[in-house]
């Protein structure tokens, strides 16, 4: 069985993107521009508190996903010493543009003119930074025709308990580029096998979370760093989003997966030439190899997994110590 197809076509994508509709410094045209040259074929320019819907800016080789970014903190003003949350909804049709559990004062890049217009739904009560406000949140969002995943969660400065205490989320985010420029620390995997260990079972991605106040050619530009392949059909807005929910996608950094099979207990795994591979299964064991000094790797085998094994998430680093990390795939979906 295949965990990813050799024949399945990949697109890559930026789930996370601000512009001058917030605070981004590239109008919605420029980033099109910008990540359709660099190879990308799909954008979600969420801007913060503002759901607006870019499909005018589709073309047929390039998809824009409506969504924006939510955030939930104990007063409306950034703390840097605060935790919050940080959410992703992404729209599952590109003319949703349903506000959220309206709060007039985390609404500070909406035009005044706009605030009557929103088509507002759920809570409209003071946001709280509270378990009970957050669940409530989510599950408006998804029964508004979300998809919503949790953001940056180093750069949240949430406890892993509180997390571990959301319910709801499709995807967490556990590559952020910006944030992961900025401390060095933003990779979301080992939270993330401790969500599916806790049975929270989600799948995961990668984003840039650009804002591009700096040149684009330059070393502090956050565009072009953290990124996710979805395999759809082909580059419909409903495939794709159907792809998300399905899990058919993975995150990276840098390497791509060109297949993984399970056939029998035995592992196979292509990619593009990489240092490194790990096999997670669930506990604190791993399916590893180090290539040479000097030498890469782009295929390799694991025999056997271990018996006991309770998830597969496959990581594969390359010579720069970028990642790319599929979803977690349940001994259900593996047959085993």
């Amino acid at each position: 069985m295949y965990l990813i197809s050799p024949d399945k076509k990949q697109y890559k994508a930026n789930l996370h993107c601000h512009s001058v509709l917030s605070d981004g410094q590239r109008t919605p045209e420029k980033l099109k521009e910008m990540y359709k040259n660099k190879g990308y074929s799909i954008l979600c320019i969420s801007d913060h508190e503002r759901p607006v819907n870019h499909s005018d800016l589709t073309d047929e080789d390039f998809l824009l996903l409506t969504g924006y970014e939510a955030y939930i903190r104990y007063q409306p003003n950034f703390d840097p010493f605060q935790p919050e949350v940080h959410l992703n909804l992404f729209a599952k049709k590109p003319d949703n543009v349903k506000y959220i559990c309206y709060d007039k004062d985390f609404c500070k890049y909406l035009p005044e003119a706009e605030h009557g217009t929103l088509e507002k739904v759920g809570s409209e009560r003071k946001r709280e930074m509270t378990t009970e406000y957050v669940n409530e949140f989510i599950k408006t969002a998804n029964e508004n025709g979300y998809l919503v995943s949790y953001n940056h969660s180093y750069w949240s400065m949430e406890k892993e308990e509180t997390v571990l205490s959301y319910d709801g989320f499709f995807s967490l985010e556990v590559f952020n580029y910006d944030s992961f420029l900025m401390n060095g620390l933003e990779n979301g995997c080992a939270l993330y096998n401790k969500l599916i260990n806790s049975g929270k079972m989600m799948f995961c991605h990668g984003a840039d979370d650009n804002h591009n106040f700096f040149p684009d050619d330059g070393q502090l530009c956050d565009s072009f760093g953290g990124f996710t392949m979805i395999m759809s059909d082909n580059l419909e807005y409903d495939s794709v989003i159907s792809a998300m929910e399905k899990g058919e996608m993975y995150a990276s950094m840098g390497p791509v997966f060109k297949e993984i099979s399970l056939n029998n207990g035995f592992l196979h795994i292509e990619s593009s030439p990489v240092k490194r591979f790990h096999v997670y299964c669930g506990g604190k064991k791993t399916h590893f190899y180090q290539a040479k000094e000097g030498k890469t790797l782009t295929a390799f085998d694991v025999a056997e997994i271990f018996p006991e094994t309770t998830f597969l998430r496959i990581a594969i680093v390359d010579e720069h110590g970028n990642m790319a990390t599929t979803r977690a795939f349940t001994r259900e979906e593996l047959g085993i």
